[in-house]
């Protein structure tokens, strides 16, 4: 029974990011995705931290080893921080990541059905609705 409930946050957290898609950059996307995956956002707060916030690549997920660990961050240089996570969540991410992009084909390739009548004539209101702006 557990496997309903899964079914179901699975399917409400693509619903939501799919309605975030359109009204958010690329970047604040890939943010909320890493968030929502469980990835932690660590302030960068010494000079040395910010040079190496810096010397990541811009807008791409990293892997890096500390103390024998494999992280993997994402820069957020307009506030400063890094988005840190494990491997867990690394795979959680890739999820999220790919959940969002099928959501995203399938409706780009949702199909209008052709058995809809030939005359919409004895329809009343259309023209309010439609016409009305």
């Amino acid at each position: 029974m557990k496997l309903i409930p899964a079914l179901f946050k699975g399917t409400a957290v693509a619903a939501l990011l799919a309605v975030a898609v359109g009204c958010a950059s690329t970047t604040k996307q890939t943010e909320n995705q890493l968030a929502l995956a469980g990835f932690k956002p660590v302030v960068a707060s010494t000079a040395k931290q910010l040079q190496q916030l810096k010397a990541l690549p811009p807008d791409k997920l990293t892997s890096v080893q500390r103390g024998g660990k494999i992280y993997y961050v994402f820069p957020d240089t307009a506030h400063n921080c890094v988005y840190v996570g494990s491997p867990k969540e690394y795979r959680s991410y890739q999820q999220i990541h790919s959940d969002l992009q099928l959501s995203k084909t399938q409706f780009e390739n949702a199909n209008l059905s052709q058995d809809s009548p030939n005359s919409y004539d004895d329809w009343v209101g259309w023209d309010v609705v439609m016409w009305s702006e």
